[in-house]
């Protein structure tokens, strides 16, 4: 009985190390690293890792930014650059909702 046990371990044991063997590894075109397993229902990827950041262009002015000429850009006008409306939260040290200029040089 304790024979059978133990074939029984090593044959799951080398299925599932013949499973890890015909893994395939890559890498996809938006830098993101795969690795494909296959499946009697079919291949099974696994897509893992950072993509590169997206370059957004410089800066824009606060003028640009503050559409209604209030002296402060609100989360709706941070929306016209989408790094400053990520980073709404962190940008707004007094944290009332608005950036003002002094904030925005300092982001």
């Amino acid at each position: 009985m304790k024979t059978s046990a133990i074939t029984t371990a090593i044959a799951l044991l080398l299925c599932g190390s013949a499973a890890v063997a015909l893994a395939q590894s890559g890498s996809s075109g938006d830098g993101l690293r795969e690795q494909v397993y296959p499946s009697p229902r079919g291949d099974v990827i696994l897509r893992y890792g950072q993509p590169p950041p997206q370059a957004w262009p410089a800066k824009p002015s606060f003028e640009a930014l503050d559409r209604n000429g209030d002296g402060s850009i609100d989360e709706n006008e941070a929306a016209a650059y989408p790094p400053l409306a990520n980073d709404f939260i962190y940008a707004d040290k007094n944290r009332d909702g608005r950036i003002s200029r002094r904030e925005y040089e300092r982001w």
